[in-house]
């Protein structure tokens, strides 16, 4: 886990004022000769009063090119100096701020036409943004100009030509403002942005490697999962499109082959070379969309996905009391991916030749002299050309990974990022509850319960504002539009796993808070920061899928299904409301709006609101309900009580009025206001589900 930089500490060296931080991010900093600064009043007035610019410096503790900057500029002590005298440095953990990281990446977008971290923002003591970028060398190449230059050049401009500065940092403002005032669009919500969006993910789709693009390559969880969606409604070649994906995924370097779970994103086409570090945002929106897949096809192989995905998180990525922690680098002793790439040799001599052909490797190895593990090769051509049966080759390949994975434990490890993020641990308590429905793993389900329980209860402050972060015994600041709106999503996800009232009430809880801290009552959606936040330069929204789902798209679904379960009209007009800010970007870019398209699917699509009554322990109720669990519904709800108008027929007044039939567990499956005549056997439920 990180910590601050130990060795710093035993040259003698002073922290500066991020000592105080809980972000290891912040930590990794602390004794950096560079005077950081938090963000917070205290820099901001500092600026003000020395009238210095401030150096805004962002990134994340699993960033490769962050800890690059900061070897090459933070720790050297003439850089620190330059940025001392002139500016007050400001650092930034983006994943702790997403309001700042999400204002300021504006800014660099606008400025230079792209984006990354670590971002570099210059800003006048006001906030305003007036010459930005992401990684700076520290001696120029490749056309950039160096850090050193950079700081220079900026300390000049201030001295000398502040009045332009100054113009330049308010026309930045002006762009900001203007994208943050998102008009919804004046066109009705239809059917036709669907198809137009499966259009256009066919047409961005490497029809080779599967994916999105050429290089790098995202797996993009959420448009895949809108994929799947439509593949569910008939469309010609959606699911072709998933699973050559997930295939190909599955396959490559991006998929640890050893540990399970899968890594940042791939720097080629093929999925083969990866950028090391292993986020839980990953690795839970992948570990569903293969449990949809599974659901789909029946693969096997997806289901094994599955088990290793979920098997990383449990090992490497929980705390002893139930959250996940953020992220594992990418580094280890200095070097990118050392912890996980091998030499022919190491593999020969550890699992044999054979194992090592599966595993893609050559004796001058596939990336940068070593070998990343993969397996692009057909089972029965390795197999044939070791002179071995099918089933010898699958019995050393397990032994042989088996092996592996035991040697490289004994590595030195990656660090982790150990803070736990409200809205993260929301996506992996929704997959670990989901995954462990479909495939019958009550453990998975009750690791989803346990990290629920504790975000909701640790991460909570005595007022019952859930805060953003968590980490070593203290809470960060007030939780963001999407550590509500995901924790919501994950509560339904679980009430509808295991049909406990305490979630359901939850979901409840956590959408009054999404409508009454963030909700837009002019333009509709919602903004990513509460009403109860510090005020910034632009009040920030969210409005496009980054890493991490759209907050105000997971706001709509969220209000969207509430509304199927209690009737509320006023719940799904405000979820339509969101969805029609982002009308044209879903058509436009899918890749973008992935999770909007889903939202939006479930809006038009015509929901299957389904209501079983009787006790959800007894046999005869379970039956009924895994005809529901096992079959791939994304755009339903599910509601589960034993009859009679109690508290659950309260809380989802979808299951008022329902008598079991005969006194056997009954099941109602309900679309568009008409419900069908009531079941109590799995086949004539499933036959509903068919039609």
């Amino acid at each position: 886990m990180h910590a601050p930089d130990g060795d710093a500490e035993r040259r003698g060296r002073t922290p500066n004022r991020l000592i105080h931080q809980t972000s290891p991010y912040l930590l990794q900093h602390a004794y950096n000769p560079v005077d950081w600064h938090p963000w917070g009043p205290e820099a901001l007035e500092r600026a003000r009063r020395e009238d210095k610019p401030i150096l805004l410096s962002v990134g994340y503790a699993a960033c490769h090119w962050c800890h690059v900057m900061e070897r090459e500029s933070f720790e050297d002590p003439a850089t620190a100096a330059l940025m001392n005298a002139s500016f007050v440095p400001v650092k930034v953990d983006r994943e702790e701020r997403p309001d700042l990281d999400g204002v300021y990446m504006g800014a660099v977008q606008a400025m230079t036409g792209q984006g990354g971290w670590p971002m570099t923002v210059f800003c006048t003591p006001d906030g305003a943004p007036f010459f930005a970028g992401t990684y700076f060398p520290a001696t120029e190449r490749l056309g950039m100009p160096s850090f050193r230059r950079v700081l220079e050049a900026i300390a000049a401009a201030w001295r000398e030509q502040r009045e332009e500065v100054v113009r330049q940092g308010g026309r930045v403002l002006d762009q900001l403002r203007l994208v943050a005032r998102a008009a919804a669009s004046p066109e009705p919500l239809q059917e036709g942005l669907l198809r137009s969006a499966l259009a256009a993910l066919r047409r961005e789709l490497d029809p080779d490697w599967g994916g999105f693009g050429q290089a790098p390559k995202f797996p993009q969880p959420m448009a895949l999962e809108f994929a799947l969606r439509r593949a569910a409604r008939g469309d010609d070649g959606a699911l072709a499109l998933v699973t050559l994906t997930l295939d190909r995924m599955a396959a490559g370097g991006i998929h640890d082959q050893l540990g399970g779970g899968f890594h940042r994103y791939s720097t080629d086409r093929r999925w083969l070379v990866p950028h090391f570090e292993k986020m839980l945002y990953d690795n839970a929106q992948l570990a569903r969309v293969y449990t949809h897949a599974w659901q789909v096809t029946r693969d096997e192989r997806y289901r094994q996905v599955v088990a290793g995905t979920v098997a990383y998180l449990l090992r490497e990525l929980r705390h002893p009391d139930g959250g996940f922690f953020s992220s594992a680098d990418a580094d280890s002793e200095g070097v990118e991916g050392r912890f996980f790439v091998w030499s022919h040799e190491e593999l020969v001599r550890l699992a044999g030749e054979p194992v090592a052909a599966w595993f893609g490797a050559v004796p001058e190895g596939n990336w940068e002299g070593a070998n990343v593990l993969w397996t692009p090769r057909d089972a029965a051509a390795v197999a044939a050309e070791a002179g071995l049966s099918a089933a010898e080759l699958a019995r050393q390949v397990e032994a042989g990974r088996a092996a592996l994975f035991e040697a490289r434990e004994r590595r030195p490890r990656p660090a982790t990022d150990d803070k736990v993020l409200a809205a993260w641990n929301g996506l992996a308590v929704a997959a670990l509850a989901e995954a462990g429905r479909v495939f019958g793993e009550r453990a998975w389900v009750a690791a989803a319960t346990d990290a629920a329980a504790f975000v909701l209860g640790t991460m909570r402050a005595p007022s019952g504002r859930l805060a953003r972060a968590w980490r070593d015994g203290r809470r960060g600041g007030p939780g963001y539009l999407d550590d509500h709106a995901l924790m919501a999503e994950a509560c339904l996800t679980l009430y509808e796993t295991t049909f406990e009232l305490r979630w359901l009430e939850e979901a409840h809880r956590l959408a009054a808070d999404l409508r009454r801290l963030f909700a837009d009552p002019d333009q509709g959606g919602f903004f990513q920061t509460g009403t109860d936040a510090e005020a910034l330069v632009v009040r920030p929204r969210e409005l496009l899928d980054n890493a991490v789902p759209a907050g105000n798209s997971v706001a709509a679904e969220v209000l969207l299904r509430l509304a199927l379960l209690t009737g509320d009209v006023g719940l799904e007009a405000t979820g339509a409301s969101a969805l029609r800010l982002v009308a044209q970007a879903m058509e436009r870019a899918p890749t973008l709006t992935g999770y909007a398209l889903g939202a939006l699917d479930l809006y038009l699509g015509g929901a299957r609101e389904i209501a079983i009554v009787g006790d959800p322990a007894a046999a005869g109720t379970r039956a009924l309900v895994e005809v529901v669990w096992e079959r791939y519904l994304p755009a339903k709800v599910l509601a589960a009580a034993p009859a009679g108008d109690g508290p659950a027929a309260e809380l989802a007044p979808l299951l008022r009025g329902r008598p079991a039939v005969d006194g056997r567990a009954t099941a109602y499956v309900c679309e568009r206001f008409a419900c069908r005549r009531p079941v109590t056997t799995p086949a004539d439920l499933a036959g509903q589900l068919a039609g």
